[in-house]
């Protein structure tokens, strides 16, 4: 299955310090938007599910309200 990087969600954790992934029933945190990005492709690549395109400015996925 192939989606696009669009389709991955990044937001800020209310009262902690970090950033949160969603995508496809997937949930990664981590303490920067780089390190969330990578374990979300490394979530997804675990389900076969390949990752098309590639971001340019990883603060265009950063979502301001979930």
């Amino acid at each position: 299955m192939k989606i696009k990087v669009g389709d991955i969600k990044i937001f800020k954790i209310k009262n902690r310090k970090g950033y949160a992934a969603m995508c496809k029933g997937h949930l990664t945190e981590g303490r920067t938007l780089y390190q969330v990005y990578e374990r979300m492709l490394k979530a997804l690549k675990r389900s076969k599910i390949e990752v098309v395109g590639k971001v340019s400015d990883i603060k265009k996925l950063l979502k301001k309200s979930m």
